[in-house]
């Protein structure tokens, strides 16, 4: 099996700024795509930021210039350091990862439990 584990979320100030943080443990023969997603209360899921295994980048419009998106393939991380926090950021943030267990199968999509990000006026 493989684990998403989500760290750095939490309560911050308008303008301020978080870093998150994902380790995808467990029986991990490559990793293909990784990034965030996000859900607001009432509101779809959306994904915020995205990174391919050869390290290019997409994101949502709503978050170009202020989030930067990174990964550790060395170590099975991935990052989303959120900078100039808008109080329509806050929502529940979520790990994703397009992981092959097993070489002779298609890869499989897992997600984190999620961590709560929280920007106030």
């Amino acid at each position: 099996q493989v684990q998403l584990v989500e760290s750095g979320g939490g309560l911050v100030q308008a303008g301020g700024s978080l870093r998150l943080s994902c380790a995808a443990s467990g029986s991990i023969f490559r990793l293909n795509a990784m990034g965030w997603y996000r859900q607001a209360p009432g509101k779809q899921r959306e994904l915020v930021a995205i990174v391919t295994s050869g390290g290019s980048t997409n994101y949502a419009e709503s978050v170009k210039g202020r989030f930067t998106i990174s990964r550790d393939n060395t170590k099975n991380t991935v990052s989303l350091q959120m900078n100039s926090l808008k109080p329509e950021d806050t929502a529940v943030y979520f790990c994703y990862a397009e992981v092959v267990t097993n070489r002779l199968k298609p890869a499989n999509d897992y997600w984190g439990q999620g961590t709560q990000v929280t920007v106030s006026s």
